[in-house]
């Protein structure tokens, strides 16, 4: 029964969210474009001719963001475990990023070129229990974390979706540790309610 209440009180949100209005509005393909437009209006993060990529990007509200920004002389990339309609101009990788082989492809289409910026909105799918959902959420944070290390060029920036709970401040510490400048934004278009936040990192230090 609780389950059933929170699935109705679920979808009366969606559909009586204007973000959601919006985005089916202006042929945005998720409300979580948003989110990133945000980030972009106050960040400048994204540029003319840089290397992105996309995280969990399905169905690909932030690949729509991302594709015009970085322009012709730009590349975004995309991977997440569930399919996505393709993009123009968005190179996408269908697998688990908790997987090798998904990574060895991405590793591959990028052949040797740095990344300007690494972007996850990754999350789990929820099964109810807080304390397992939360260590599957920061799980994938570090591996998003761990790929930004290795691949991010100097000066590059990562924006990673978190949600507060356990380990969370041990990770903003770990962020923290390698760029210069670390932010926890809550975007307007994350619902209220939702302990969801973004970490943006600008600046990839390296020792």
């Amino acid at each position: 029964m609780a389950k059933s209440k929170s699935s109705k009180r679920w979808l009366a949100e969606h559909f009586d969210d204007p973000y959601v209005k919006q985005a089916q509005q202006q042929g945005l393909r998720s409300r979580a474009a948003f989110k990133l437009q945000e980030l972009q209006d106050k960040y400048a993060l994204i540029r003319p001719g840089m290397t992105v990529v996309d995280l969990g990007a399905a169905p690909g509200g932030w690949c729509q963001v991302a594709r015009p920004l970085v322009g012709p002389g730009g590349r975004v990339i995309a991977l997440d475990i569930l399919a996505m309609e393709p993009l123009p101009g968005v190179a996408f990788i269908l697998g688990d990023f908790t997987e090798s082989e998904p990574l060895r492809e991405l590793e591959q289409a990028l052949d040797g070129a740095a990344v300007d910026l690494v972007m996850s909105d990754m999350a789990p799918n929820i099964s109810g229990m807080a304390t397992v959902d939360q260590a599957k959420a920061m799980y994938l944070a570090e591996l998003a974390l761990e790929f930004g290390r290795t691949h991010l060029k100097p000066g590059g920036d990562f924006v990673v979706k978190l949600f507060q709970g356990t380990d969370f401040d041990s990770f903003v510490l770990q962020v923290r540790s390698l760029f210069a400048k670390v932010r926890v934004i809550k975007p307007k278009a994350s619902r209220p309610r939702s302990k969801e936040v973004y970490l943006l990192a600008r600046e990839r230090q390296v020792k």
